[in-house]
């Protein structure tokens, strides 16, 4: 969805205040695709800061299906998103330090989508837990440790000690 901000970058100390239904159902990255559950509108503060410029306030809550990044586990994720930016008219050089990176804008037309697709990159979470003292899967049966132990043995010697334990297997001659 696009929003109009002629209005706000053309009129000095306009402030106008919005709601904007997100019309994302999922969000698509190299991490993976992941359904959006629940969202709330996304609320838009526009506040004219100068000639050409304005400033976008704004909020919006989103949640995620994902997947525990240990066990693999079906986890919903909560991204409870605020933001503030600079945006500027067509007519100004994007040079000018204040100013963020303005993908999101196509002349006066603020990208709704694609401004809250930046938000999301910007804010994911580094890892995704189901609680954080998960015990993962086991890396030989593939058992979900937070169920059940499955009793395997997981022991990994130490790669520096490899040839020690060669002498002693008996069948080596040293």
């Amino acid at each position: 969805m696009l929003v109009n901000l002629s209005d706000v970058l053309t009129s000095e100390g306009r402030q106008t205040s919005m709601e904007v239904p997100l019309e994302m159902t999922c969000f698509q990255s190299r991490m993976g695709s992941f359904e959006i559950i629940d969202k709330s509108p996304v609320q838009f503060t526009f506040t004219n800061t100068g000639k050409d410029k304005a400033r976008v306030e704004g909020s919006v809550k989103l949640t995620f299906q994902t997947n525990c990044d240990r066990c693999l586990t079906e986890v919903p994720t909560i991204l409870d998103l605020h933001f503030e930016r600079v945006v500027t008219s067509p007519e100004i050089s994007t040079e000018d330090e204040e100013v963020d990176d303005l993908s999101f804008m196509e002349g006066y037309q603020l990208d709704v989508e694609t401004f809250v697709y930046n938000e999301i990159i910007g804010n994911w979470p580094a890892k995704i837990l189901c609680k954080e003292d998960c015990k993962g899967i086991c890396p030989v049966c593939g058992q979900n440790l937070n169920e059940r132990d499955c009793g395997c043995d997981t022991f990994v010697p130490d790669p520096r000690m490899a040839v020690i334990q060669d002498i002693f297997k008996g069948d080596k001659e040293v």
